[in-house]
């Protein structure tokens, strides 16, 4: 049996050494503008392809603890990165076998076919190599025409010389269909060009970006991931955690599917209203953390109006996107990801709702408390549950607390600490920042239990 998690559907490169640079390559024109790479692939830390590949018994059972152990210590090789992250992020369960998993990869790429098809007929352009950046729709519905006519269809359309297929929508027929759509299809469309814009605005810097068929496939998964979770739909964002696995999963379904996970822990940040941004919770928890591990920062920053800590939204939106280098924040991503792990994951997701809830607690001690990472180890043994205290939160409360000093003496007002913050760019570590931001998450479980 030939393992599937090597070989199908992701992005593999030959050299199992090759340098960092040759599988993110930059525009040469941006290399000033990226902050410097930190993370290095080092031999007997980071998880190798070959430590990967026998962490797998022969059937495909995987040792999870093994690779949490090694992706802790040192990340995970780019040439493995995206297989890695469908392990963590939940697609799949370790404790299946290659068939299993094989079964169930061709199930969801039969669903997220359908899905992508459903969308092709309110949008035909989906699926065609090209996307949009202005609207194909008005606010009640109604087509927006001879869009192809537009002196500055190449900006507009990503069109090349062939007919769009966005002059007007088309009915299963291929004629105009003059009904005004439900609402849902309506605030779909009208996400599509604001989708369009934020994915020419996405990773500029790589070269991947540069091949419009790369830009139309981080559109599309953006697109139908929309009209599937409608109850969210888009919002500016969730392109910076979609475009790290368009790059690194070369099948489309399969970089949809782990996108799709990533949301299952994201979602509720990007849920807006007119009253407030999803993210407020999380921001909440982390005003409970610093006042309770650092309450002269706190008052400090409420004194400035910042006790809500809106200065920090960016970075719990994006998960430090904008902080890290690509690269850097591949590799925080994964350090969080390995140390959140869960091993009833999987199953959480793949049960209701209800299910869920007891499958996410169940069985966690003993040998399965050695299968979690480090911070959820924590939580568990604690007992601590908070749906809104990720590591992020800890890892944003840990920049702060580190840079108490400056806060305290220069720190003036909002902008000043809008200022401080934007000088750790480019200047974090990322295995120091989670070691930091679990002590803070360790000193403020023993408080909280005083309390």
């Amino acid at each position: 049996m030939v393992c599937c998690e090597g070989l199908t559907g992701i992005l593999m490169k030959n050299s199992a050494n090759g340098e960092v640079d040759s599988f993110y390559a930059i525009r040469p024109e941006c290399q000033s503008d990226v902050p410097k790479i930190r993370f290095k692939p080092r031999a007997g830390k980071t998880l190798s392809a070959r430590r990967w590949h026998a962490a797998f018994s022969q059937d495909g059972h995987l040792d999870i603890e093994k690779v949490l152990r090694r992706i802790q210590r040192g990340g995970v090789h780019p040439s493995i990165k995206g297989v890695v992250w469908e392990f963590l992020l939940g697609c799949f369960d370790p404790n299946s076998t290659f068939d299993e998993r094989n079964e169930l990869r061709q199930q969801r790429r039969q669903q997220y076919g359908a899905l992508k098809a459903e969308c092709q007929k309110m949008a035909p352009v989906i699926g065609s190599g090209k996307f949009i950046t202005t609207p194909i729709v008005t606010v009640d519905g109604r087509p927006v025409q001879d869009l192809s006519t537009n002196d500055n269809s190449q900006d507009d359309i990503r069109a090349t010389s062939t007919p769009s297929p966005l002059d007007s929508p088309l009915d299963d027929g291929g004629h105009v269909d003059d009904a005004v759509p439900d609402k849902k299809v309506i605030q779909w469309k009208l996400m599509l060009h604001q989708i369009g814009l934020d994915v020419v605005r996405t990773d500029r810097t790589l070269m991947f970006y540069e091949n419009e068929a790369n830009q139309a496939k981080l559109w599309d998964v953006l697109a139908v991931y929309a009209w599937m979770d409608n109850d969210i739909g888009y919002c500016q964002g969730m392109n910076d955690i979609c475009s790290p696995m368009v790059i690194l999963i070369e099948n489309e379904a399969d970089a949809f599917w782990c996108f799709e996970r990533a949301m299952r822990r994201l979602r509720e940040n990007f849920r807006v209203s007119t009253n407030s941004i999803g993210v407020q919770s999380q921001l909440g928890t982390l005003s409970e953390i610093i006042k309770a591990v650092d309450p002269q920062l706190h008052q400090h920053l409420e004194d400035l109006d910042g006790g809500e800590y809106l200065f920090a939204f960016r970075m719990l939106m994006v998960l430090f996107r904008r902080e890290f280098s690509f690269v850097d924040a591949l590799y925080l991503w994964e350090l969080m990801w390995a140390m959140e792990y869960n091993p009833n994951i999987f199953s959480s997701y793949e049960e209701s709702s209800a299910s869920a809830d007891k499958s996410s607690t169940q069985n966690t001690n003993g040998k399965m408390l050695k299968k979690c990472g480090k911070f959820e180890r924590k939580n568990v043994k604690t007992g601590y549950k908070n749906q809104h205290s990720s590591l992020a939160v800890f890892l944003v409360a840990s920049v702060l607390a580190t840079k108490n000093k400056r806060f305290l003496k220069e720190a003036k007002g909002l902008d000043d600490v809008v200022k401080i913050l934007g000088d750790i760019t480019g200047n974090l570590d990322a295995k120091k920042a989670c070691n930091e931001a679990l002590k803070l998450h360790k000193k403020y479980l023993s408080k909280a239990k005083k309390s």
